[in-house]
């Protein structure tokens, strides 16, 4: 249609370039269509006609102006493209006008379309040194919004890399993290795929597989795809596609059903009306540019009359297809006969329920008519005059569409610094409905300008593959639970791994960690492994089975020497117990109840006081024992050295320097421990090291020359003192006590050498159970090798218990 400016249109009504095979022997054919028509193009080129007389009928926008439009079809072909985007720059009159009052008819101000983005890119390298705008309705490739390659281009729709984010956020958001990539083999399949996967390597997404096609392809690369997909293990595809190359695919899949999938779609066919009819598809969920209402758009496009049509050689082959008849003068049986009536047919072309990139369209129209407003009209006295005969070019008119910011029907429009529109789309499923049929059903939206992390919105329910409530499960490995780390497998993606428990002494305690973590010192993990828990702490303790026995037996050894005492208190005036020293006797009865009592300090928990007492009484205590052992062994070899003639030894060794020697070996022993206490006590300690999983309390020594300087006080006087009781063995008396104390000393020096190695080796609280083992038996050994042969004459062989039996001379 002429007018005062002329906007050009471009859109892919038609789905294939008629090709021919030249023979360079003849002119080739001009190029053509070919192939049915997109009904939904279709809507597409109306609803830019629609949008300019509304706006030829306005008395706002452009008063007095009227503008002309030429629509091509591009049979989303770039050949065809290219050459109407000539056609287009070569001007549209066919006579060349030289008056200085003529008509701008001929001049294309700017070009709506097209609505891919390969032949959008082909459009926009030619005019784009001409300075002529271009304003895409549905080319959403990102390529496009570098403004050194395309500075004319503009688009109502935005870019693929905001929606290459929301697909790749929305894939993370239900967890799928091993999905399928399909892509056309164009511009738009590319660049959009490459975005997609940009931005999906981020977020921790694999892909199994990736894989390009084109409808244009042998049937061949079509098959090779669909047996990937049947093959595949990922169970979610994310298909950056255009309508038409999808179709052929899914066609192919219909052949042979593959196992179930859930596809993922672009706003290039997620809301394609024609799509609807792959039932397997129901549940699919994309993003969509949002639903808009067009007042007037509806009756427009059913506003079909037969002379309208008749002048339309493509609304002619629209009506003759839909209605399966043939217009004009014609003799063929099915003829159109007038009644046929377009509100009455199913198609994308009057189904006005969801106008999204109708309304792109729409936009894309207003935005250019706003652009040459700006450019030649005036505002004088709230009086908008525009004068039709003012001569402008198509870089004044692109300079102004920079500056368009306007609002139509409700809806912003406007431009960034890279042609782009501000990003916000509608996330569609696919639901069946009662009756059976697929229907989109908008349960989300996203909003790229909102903040990080409130982009993404979902307010209803979704159906899933087959028709599921439950989010399907798309992984390469199961989730590792807490307490497992992942370990990537060899020559496998990221996505790809095993779960390997945690080392002992580590946790994990999140889903899918990588690493595992050590407990602090004093914690250990549980069975699961997922949480660290205070090490139980372990000593030798009264109320255990261990320590119960330890007491028995210290308390029972007290008892037992006390007893003894009283035995021998009670008969302190027969001949056995004053021929052995009875002084000395009962202070080493004393003394060995001390032995047996001292052990019970080591029974409990750990102390400051504690361990300080249990070193050092039971260094002095042992001490004093083995003095008191050592002066009844002196006192026999003495006894018996006075009973030979001339000898008069016993007044050298008699109470006072008994006493004295008890004492002096003692203090020897004092000093030592006091020393000890003084330079380096011991000390309570927690045992972090012998067991990793528990806390053993104990008594650290503090010096260890200290510990072994007692122990090794205690072991030279029990040496010495065997020794002494060795050589007194055979002296020639009825009751020779030497016999007895070279028995107690060979059981109280095995007790103590095999203690040291015992001592050293045993773990946690069993080094102290073996440290009071080793005192009883050897109390225990003193006691009863000593005191219990005397006892039992005492008790039961009072015949012996006489003056003249104990002088007998013949051997015990």
């Amino acid at each position: 249609m002429d007018g005062d400016y002329i906007i050009g249109g471009l859109f892919s009504i038609r789905k294939y370039m008629h090709t021919v095979k030249h023979n360079y022997t003849t002119m080739p054919e001009p190029i053509r269509c070919s192939g049915s028509i997109d009904s939904r193009e279709l809507r597409f080129s109306r609803a830019m006609i629609f949008a300019i007389e509304e706006i030829n009928n306005s008395t706002e926008l452009l008063p007095g102006i009227k503008l002309g439009y030429q629509i091509y079809d591009s049979c989303a072909s770039a050949p065809v493209a290219v050459h109407v985007t000539f056609q287009l720059l070569s001007g549209l009159d066919p006579v060349f006008y030289t008056g200085d009052n003529c008509s701008q008819s001929g001049t294309v101000m700017a070009i709506v379309g097209e609505s891919g983005s390969t032949p959008s890119i082909s459009m926009s390298r030619i005019i784009g040194p001409f300075n002529i705008p271009q304003v895409s309705h549905f080319a959403t490739c990102a390529c496009l919004s570098d403004k050194q390659q395309y500075p004319s281009f503009f688009r109502t729709i935005p870019s693929d890399q905001f929606q290459a984010d929301a697909l790749a956020k929305l894939v993370k958001h239900f967890g799928w993290t091993w999905i399928g990539a399909i892509r056309s083999d164009s511009e738009y399949g590319k660049n959009g795929m490459a975005s997609f996967l940009n931005a999906a390597h981020k977020e921790g997404i694999c892909v199994e597989y990736s894989e390009s096609f084109y409808r244009t392809h042998p049937r061949s690369r079509i098959q090779r795809v669909a047996e990937i997909i049947r093959r595949s293990t990922a169970v979610v595809i994310v298909a950056f596609t255009s309508p038409r190359d999808l179709r052929i695919l899914l066609e192919e899949l219909s052949l042979k059903p593959s196992p179930p999938r859930q596809w993922i779609g672009t706003e290039s066919w997620v809301t394609d009306p024609d799509m609807l009819r792959f039932s397997f598809c129901a549940g699919t969920i994309g993003f969509g540019i949002e639903k808009s209402i067009i007042p007037g758009l509806r009756d427009f496009l059913l506003d079909l009359s037969p002379s309208k049509v008749a002048a339309s050689p493509v609304l002619t082959e629209f009506w003759e297809d839909e209605f399966n008849c043939r217009l004009g003068q014609t003799t063929e049986i099915n003829a159109c006969d007038g009644t046929e009536d377009i509100e009455t047919i199913r198609s994308p072309y009057t189904d006005t329920s969801q106008l999204r990139i109708t309304n792109m369209v729409y936009k894309a129209a207003y935005a250019i008519a706003h652009a040459i407003h700006n450019a030649v009209c005036q505002e004088t006295h709230s009086i908008t005059q525009c004068d039709k005969f003012t001569s402008i070019k198509s870089k004044q008119v692109l300079t102004q569409l920079k500056k368009v910011k306007f609002s139509q029907n409700g809806y912003d429009v406007s431009f960034d610094a890279n042609g782009d529109p501000v990003a916000t789309y509608e996330l569609i499923n696919w639901q069946k409905s009662e009756s059976g049929y697929i229907e989109l059903v908008t349960v989300g939206h996203y909003d790229a300008s909102l903040p990080v992390g409130q982009e993404f919105h979902i307010n209803r329910n979704l159906t899933w593959v087959e028709g599921g409530t439950q989010v399907p499960v798309s992984v390469c490995s199961d989730s590792c639970p807490e307490g497992t780390r992942k370990v990537l497998q060899k020559g496998k993606p990221i996505c790809c791994y095993d779960c390997i428990p945690c080392p002992e002494g580590e946790i994990s305690n999140a889903t899918d960690s990588p690493d595992c973590f050590p407990c602090s010192k004093e914690f250990w993990p549980n069975p699961k492994r997922d949480t660290c828990l205070p090490k139980p702490v372990e000593f030798l303790s009264f109320n255990e089975g261990l320590g119960i026995i330890l007491a028995a037996f210290s308390v029972g050894g007290a008892c037992l020497t006390i007893i003894t005492a009283a035995v021998f208190h009670r008969h302190r005036t027969s001949p056995i117990v004053r021929a052995n020293n009875s002084e000395l006797s009962f202070l080493l009865l004393f003394s060995l109840t001390l032995c047996f009592l001292c052990s019970l300090t080591f029974i409990g928990e750990p102390s400051e006081w504690s361990c300080m007492l249990r070193h050092t009484a039971f260094g002095i205590t042992f001490v004093l024992c083995m003095s008191c052992v050592l002066g009844k062994t002196i006192v026999v070899l003495m006894a018996f050295k006075a009973t030979l003639p001339g000898r008069n030894v016993m007044k050298w060794f008699g109470l006072p320097q008994q006493r004295m020697t008890v004492v002096s070996f003692t203090s020897i022993q004092v000093v030592i421990c006091t020393l000890w206490l003084v330079l380096s006590p011991p000390f309570p300690m927690k045992n972090l090291t012998t067991y990793k999983e528990r806390i053993i309390l104990e008594c650290a020594l503090g010096s260890a020359i200290g510990f072994w300087a007692v122990l090794g006080y205690i072991g030279l006087l029990a040496v010495f003192c065997f020794v002494l009781a060795v050589l007194a063995r055979k002296l020639p008396d009825n009751f020779n006590e030497a016999k007895l104390i070279t028995f107690s000393m060979l059981i109280f020096c095995a007790v103590w050498v095999t203690f040291i190695p015992a001592y050293v080796s045993s773990p946690g609280k069993f080094t102290v159970a073996v440290e009071i083992f080793a005192i009883l038996a050897s109390s225990f050994g003193l006691i009863l090798c000593i005191f219990a042969p005397k006892c039992f004459i005492i008790l039961f062989k009072p015949e012996k218990n006489t003056k003249k039996h104990l002088m007998n001379k013949s051997q015990f």
